[in-house]
């Protein structure tokens, strides 16, 4: 039986490791004014480590970039309009935008690095049970994609081009159990999965 959902939808926080409720906690952090890429909330973002003053210390999307250091998930800004000049939030980040006086933006991360996310796969796995159990424990990037009217990103699993032993950005812990999408033979079955600690900004070299 196909999945019932059709399209991801980003990562989503659940529990954490330890099997311990989730508080869905979030940090500040910076855009830096007229970055030019979209950041659509449930989008990884990475940090920009530099010493280059007006370069280092932003955030910014990090799908599909298995060698970008990822901070956590992107879940909305906060900045003052330039046509109003009144403080508005916004469920993402809108490409290119400038606030008034050239101020930058706040990011709210979602940036405990033990968070369990649920998230989607862009393509079957395999119909074989030994099959789908080998894809746990192995780790995967996500594809690059948001909705500009929602705001809400629509990423996936990248199991297509990104499935390694090593290298990429989110290990993959054991299917979600949802009963409606759980289909490994079929595209869009959901999986739980943590950032793997080489990629994660805040427990490399530990």
């Amino acid at each position: 039986m196909a999945n019932v959902q059709a399209s991801g939808y980003g990562l989503k926080p659940v529990n954490t490791l330890g099997n311990t409720p989730a508080t869905s906690g979030q940090s500040k952090y910076t855009i830096k004014r007229a970055h030019g890429t979209a950041i659509y909330n449930g989008e990884p973002v990475k940090g920009i480590v530099s010493n280059t003053p007006g370069t280092g210390g932003f955030v910014e999307g990090a799908a599909a970039a298995s060698t970008d250091l990822i901070v956590g998930v992107f879940n909305g800004c906060f900045y003052n309009a330039s046509t109003t000049e009144k403080p508005t939030w916004s469920n993402s980040y809108v490409a290119s935008t400038t606030p008034a006086n050239s101020e930058n933006i706040t990011a709210f991360v979602n940036d405990n690095p033990f968070q369990e996310y649920q998230i989607a796969t862009d393509s079957a796995i395999s119909s074989t049970a030994d099959n789908v159990q080998k894809t746990f424990l192995q780790v995967c990037d996500t594809t690059a994609s948001g909705e500009s009217v929602s705001g809400r990103s629509n990423c996936t699993l990248d199991l297509t081009n990104d499935l390694a032993t090593s290298g990429k950005q989110w290990r993959i812990l054991r299917s979600a159990e949802d009963p409606d999408n759980s289909d490994f033979n079929a595209a869009y079955a959901n999986v739980i999965v943590v950032a793997n600690n080489k990629y994660n900004a805040f427990v490399v070299g530990v």
